[in-house]
């Protein structure tokens, strides 16, 4: 890569980082082809350097290595090293009746730690292809996000391990499930299949107290997930006041994780759907207080990406009104802009991680 001042761009440059305003709006995103008009553009935006692609980046030789050594790529890697891991916890609690604390805490420390902290996990967490059935990779997922939520929050170091180890183990009662539920969805469920799915709440919080030194928070997150800030989820129709911080935190994250994964009946949608939703129940079902910074986290790591509207226009997102409940404003072409606020008929219905 190199820099290179705006007057010396030639059309058929490639651009190697987005370019972005002082009010954190999308001009150009990275890996876009100049034409003369970008160039014209740039000029008149007074922007005096950008960065392109060198002959060495666009060649093929590099191309394939910068393939093999991409973050997403690393982290899928390593994510598919640690489901293994986490595949052994849940068959040995299945088996034993208790969670194997050593094990657990170590895969927390390391390797689930260094992945939270790596820029960009949103995305590679898009990037896994997983069925939510699998009670463990859908827990793993969730502790991820959890972790990623617990940074956007500030929390301290130990606060934020005990909040992944409680995305992990939020799930944790469905280990005494009867396998047909584990692939239901709780919306087609009824009568007894209902009050068993329902059960795995109390069966977490047993399984944790009869395993060690689990903190109340995390014996409170596997009991409250389900449980709404409205007092309309379950086991106990808790009120917001009486529902643990970690528990309320988790069930944003497995909001966000089942949307936006395959899953029985349950096409995987974008991270767009995801915050369409959250941003809907952010002030019954879920926490404002743990929404709000999510929501804007989340939408400034979208920033730059590449979607595909409904209309079959491809385009950039380049700007997010103030307002957290709104969509994003999508360059679809040098002078123009769909506003989906505006164009409510238009939907982003493929994402394209960065």
């Amino acid at each position: 890569m190199r820099a290179t001042s705006v007057e010396d761009l030639q059309p058929g440059m490639t651009l190697a980082r987005t370019i972005i305003s002082d009010d954190m709006v999308v001009i150009l995103s990275e890996g876009t082809l100049l034409t003369k008009a970008h160039i014209t553009r740039l000029g008149f935006l007074t922007i005096p350097t950008v960065y392109v692609k060198d002959e060495y980046e666009l060649s093929p030789s590099y191309q394939n290595v910068e393939a093999m050594l991409r973050p997403s790529n690393a982290f899928v890697a390593e994510y598919k090293e640690v489901i293994h891991t986490a595949k052994d916890i849940f068959d040995a609690t299945t088996k034993g009746g208790t969670v194997p604390m050593d094990k657990t805490a170590s895969m927390v420390k390391n390797p689930l730690l260094p992945m939270v902290r790596q820029s960009g996990v949103i995305d590679y967490l898009f990037e896994l292809n997983h069925l939510a059935s699998d009670v463990y990779n859908h827990s793993l997922r969730v502790s991820i996000l959890a972790g990623v939520i617990a940074k956007w929050l500030m929390f301290p170091l130990e606060k934020t391990q005990e909040l992944i180890l409680a995305g992990f183990l939020h799930d944790i009662g469905k280990t005494k499930f009867d396998t047909r539920l584990i692939e239901k969805r709780i919306d087609t469920l009824k009568g007894p299949d209902l009050e068993a799915y329902m059960k795995h709440t109390m069966d977490g919080n047993h399984i944790l107290s009869e395993s060690g030194s689990f903190s109340d928070g995390i014996k409170l997150a596997a009991l409250q997930h389900h449980e709404c800030m409205d007092a309309s989820g379950f086991p106990f129709n808790l009120p917001g006041n009486d529902i643990h911080e970690y528990a309320r935190i988790i069930a944003l994250a497995d909001m966000y994780d089942n949307i936006t994964v395959e899953r029985e009946g349950f096409v995987k949608q974008t991270p767009f759907n995801a915050i369409a939703r959250i941003s809907q129940d952010m002030y019954t079902r879920l926490d404002p207080q743990i929404c709000v910074p999510f929501l804007t986290h989340i939408r400034e790591a979208f920033l730059g990406s590449t979607v595909t509207l409904s209309n079959g226009l491809q385009g950039t997102i380049v700007h997010y009104m103030e307002d957290l409940t709104t969509q994003p404003l999508v360059r679809v072409s040098q002078d123009v802009i769909i506003d989906l606020n505006k164009n409510k008929n238009i939907t982003i219905v493929e994402y394209n991680s960065k």
